[in-house]
């Protein structure tokens, strides 16, 4: 990770720097592309679906499930947009989720479906919470997976069982712990799923992926479509709108193929970690260092919303400095080399399995500081 050699970098919760693999892969692209052209674009191609294959094994899914999007908020319309709701039904949400997770809900309030918001228990989800607001209308739960401000890590298992049970289904946005931890959609049967690459994968910006089960591909409507959504892709000639049977008929046009290496490239650094150290190695390295940032900033008297659990507890470690404006605070830390970001009323440090103890240590040196 090259940005450490200027950076105290902690700030992964909202854009994370690329990897070393990534930018390699970006420039190998580029250079690809200018003395080439689309002669190689078969090998661009074959990377796609080697990503798609990728992500399939990091979440233990299916190939089939996986579809890519520009973006977690393309993702969530995905589903918002195509699902057959009926007027009457309900979708229920935390509240504090990223707006990303709430807009698209509402927006189906012209056909008829209600937006339920639980209200959290000091940054907490509760699954008794959740189902309080659960009754034989609603059709989806949709919730973040980690808490974009609150650091706060969903019980996802139990969330899941007891809304299948209850013959709901669940979104989950992914984004604030794809990559850290480890996630198995075999055991933890979402319905669906959708992250961005740019923030705890390293990857660029503008490109995603996402999750449709199988069982529910048939169910969404494909709402936007294009000569790469249909079975017999490049007949140009005699087109015929014959959908794919996979996830991919959600992918309408040209991928970014640029990102898509980059991304690659960086999820297979992430496997390689995976396959050498266990599949946890990340998540705890990462809860390992959130934990002690926390402990140093209570040990100088600051608030901080990390979870008691370590179970719910994530990358981000989100605090106050009482008397200051934490912009001031988030300012005052660039100046001094260390990136963080202003979320949920106080300072948001978004740590990363790479960053050490004297990353930690030149964030709380400039939050003492005069």
């Amino acid at each position: 990770m090259p940005i450490t050699e200027k950076w105290a970098y902690l700030d992964h919760a909202a854009v994370g720097p690329l990897s070393m693999p990534a930018a390699a892969a970006l420039r190998n692209y580029a250079d690809e592309a200018e003395h080439e052209g689309d002669t190689v674009w078969p090998t661009w191609a074959g990377r796609v679906e080697s990503l798609r294959q990728a992500f399939a094994e990091l979440l233990h899914a299916e190939t089939d499930e996986v579809c890519f999007v520009p973006n977690t908020s393309a993702g969530i319309n995905l589903v918002a947009e195509g699902f057959p709701w009926q007027s009457g039904d309900s979708v229920v949400i935390p509240d504090g989720e990223f707006p990303s997770n709430l807009y698209p809900w509402q927006n189906q309030a012209s056909r008829g479906v209600e937006v339920r918001i639980v209200p959290r228990r000091d940054g907490r989800v509760e699954p008794d919470d959740v189902f309080d607001h659960v009754d034989d209308s609603t059709r989806m739960i949709s919730l973040s997976w980690v808490g974009y401000a609150s650091g706060f890590r969903a019980d996802l298992e139990a969330i899941v069982q007891r809304a299948h049970a209850e013959g709901v289904l669940v979104f989950l946005d992914a984004i604030q712990g794809l990559g850290v931890f480890d996630l198995d959609l075999q055991k933890i049967d979402v319905d669906f799923l959708a992250a961005d690459g740019h923030k705890w994968l390293l990857g660029p910006e503008g490109f995603g992926v996402a999750v449709i089960r199988k069982r529910h591909l048939e169910r969404l409507r494909c709402c936007s479509v294009g000569w790469n959504s249909v079975r017999n892709t490049f007949n140009y000639a005699d087109p015929k709108l014959d959908l794919r049977r996979t996830a991919a008929r959600f992918e309408p046009g040209s991928a970014n193929m640029s990102a898509a290496a980059a991304l690659g490239a960086s999820v297979a650094m992430f496997h390689t970690i995976r396959q050498t150290h266990g599949p946890n190695a990340i998540g705890d390295r990462v809860l390992g260092l959130a934990t002690e940032l926390d402990d140093r900033l209570r040990a100088i008297g600051l608030p901080t919303q990390m979870p008691g659990k370590r179970q719910h507890r994530s990358g981000i470690v989100t605090f106050g400095v009482p008397g200051q404006d934490p912009a001031a605070v988030r300012n005052r830390a660039f100046e001094q080399g260390c990136v963080v970001s202003c979320r949920g009323g106080g300072i948001r440090a978004g740590v990363h399995a790479y960053n050490d103890s004297s990353d930690l240590e030149r964030l709380v040196d400039a939050v003492v500081s005069t």
